[in-house]
């Protein structure tokens, strides 16, 4: 009988020590093609994950919709939290669930994730309930939501090692792995006027929207951040070594952007001095 991990890498406690992280920082550095933990700190520790939530939305929405269908905003889609990223949705805009996943992925629009929630499922209760049913049967069990977006929430958790397993069963789908690769997207919705709005957006990853520096050696084909003042700075993503070799990078809980991709760089560094 195949186990469980037999396709996953794992980790039980540190691995590596090396790098001069944040104390506040957690990561983990996860080999795909050998299936192996290349480093990590405080993996299993449950943290506020923000907007890296919105992996496990896409992963719902994908495995429970379909890429054409409609989504109708109502009011449930309003978004009040100060800061908060999103595309001024307002009752009755619509636009099909393969435009909205590219502004979830792509941009972080917190009310376009109540959106697919309340589409896909009648409810978003019952969208979260189905995003920590799939997270359970991928045997993340340091995780809890209480949202779609990431949006600050009591009992609202995940982990570095969580992450990862979740990052890596979005990847199993063909759509994701398109858009979270795309620097920008322009597409047009229809507003409840009957009117199309034209929205252009830039990915909010800094190595993909060239911010900042890929490290030597190292392709970041594309990933998700997440930023709130209760969790910090953070970024899950894809990267591949000279060989075409695969892995999954996670920093989560840095204290600034500069310190975020600073640490990633050192942590994705690891591959080539491993």
């Amino acid at each position: 009988m195949k186990s469980f991990a037999g396709d996953l890498c794992v980790t039980n406690s540190d691995i590596g020590d090396s790098l001069t992280l944040s104390d506040n920082t957690c990561c983990g550095l996860f080999d795909l093609s050998n299936k192996k933990t290349l480093y990590c700190k405080n993996a299993q520790l449950q943290i506020d994950p923000a907007s890296l939530t919105k992996v496990m939305t896409a992963i719902v929405a994908l495995k429970n919709g379909s890429l054409d269908q409609i989504l109708v905003a109502d009011s449930d889609v309003y978004v009040t939290e100060d800061g908060a990223q999103k595309i001024n949705l307002k009752a009755g805009d619509s636009m099909t669930l393969e435009q909205a996943l590219h502004l979830l992925l792509i941009y972080s629009a917190n009310d376009v994730a109540l959106l697919i929630a309340k589409s896909i499922s009648g409810s978003v209760d019952a969208f979260v309930d189905a995003m920590n049913n799939e997270a359970l049967s991928l045997g993340a069990t340091h995780t809890h939501f209480m949202n779609p977006n990431g949006l600050t929430a009591d009992d609202h958790y995940t982990c570095v090692y969580d992450m990862y397993l979740m990052f890596n069963e979005a990847l199993k789908y063909d759509k994701f792995n398109e858009i979270i690769r795309m620097s920008a997207y322009s597409t047009q919705v229809n507003t409840s006027s009957g009117e199309l709005r034209d929205i252009e957006i830039r990915n909010t990853n800094g190595y993909i929207n060239g911010n900042y520096t890929m490290p030597a050696g190292i392709t970041v084909l594309g990933g998700k951040t997440g930023t709130t003042n209760a969790a910090g700075h953070c970024l899950i993503q894809l990267a591949s070594d000279t060989s075409g070799n695969n892995y999954i990078a996670v920093i989560m809980r840095a204290e600034d952007t500069e310190t975020l991709y600073h640490e990633m760089s050192d942590l994705l560094l690891q591959i080539t001095n491993g």
